[in-house]
């Protein structure tokens, strides 16, 4: 059973390194996202999947650990969690004390990441929202109403508004 509490810790303690760095990632994304760098972008995006690899490898390695001690200590792996295995090394002080801190920094680091994450998707949100506008403007510049100048005959004789230039015919 030592043995198994070790390898948990050990494996929680590289998950959180890799938390770690995976919210350096989304931190250094955000001045990143504000000048719109899409190069940079998709640079750092292509290290958040390089450590996401790790963290779900790790994350396997953790449910098989798991799952070990549950076995050994005769619980449903489905209902044991990390706080039940705090609980239950009050005999073993140094390892309980171990354990909670890992458990508290893990939780710090997720909830920091979720907020670092909530900011990026608003600034995501903005951009898009920009570039939509700015789509939606240029059509309606393409497509601006006729002066309403008149002939002798009452009839229409005002041009188009807006730019004369034409757009740009890939047929051609």
């Amino acid at each position: 059973m030592a043995s198994l509490m070790e390898n948990l810790m050990d494996t929680l303690e590289e998950e959180q390194i890799f938390y770690e760095q995976l919210l350096q990632l989304s931190m250094n994304k955000t001045p990143i996202l504000i000048k719109g760098d899409t190069a940079a972008l998709q640079k750092i995006t292509d290290e958040e999947q390089d450590v996401i690899d790790k963290i779900n490898h790790l994350d396997k390695k953790r449910q098989e650990v798991m799952k070990d001690i549950a076995n050994v200590i005769n619980r449903d792996v489905d209902t044991l969690r990390i706080i039940h295995l705090i609980q239950m090394l009050e005999k073993r002080p140094a390892e309980q004390k171990r354990l909670s801190a890992i458990n508290d920094r893990l939780k710090e680091t997720v909830d920091e990441m979720r907020r670092c994450n909530e900011h990026n998707k608003v600034l995501i949100e903005s951009s898009l929202e920009m570039v939509a506008f700015d789509l939606n403007l240029i059509q309606s510049m393409k497509s601006a109403p006729a002066t309403a100048n008149y002939n002798k005959g009452a009839l229409n004789a005002g041009s188009m508004m807006g730019p004369d230039t034409g757009s740009f015919d890939a047929k051609q």
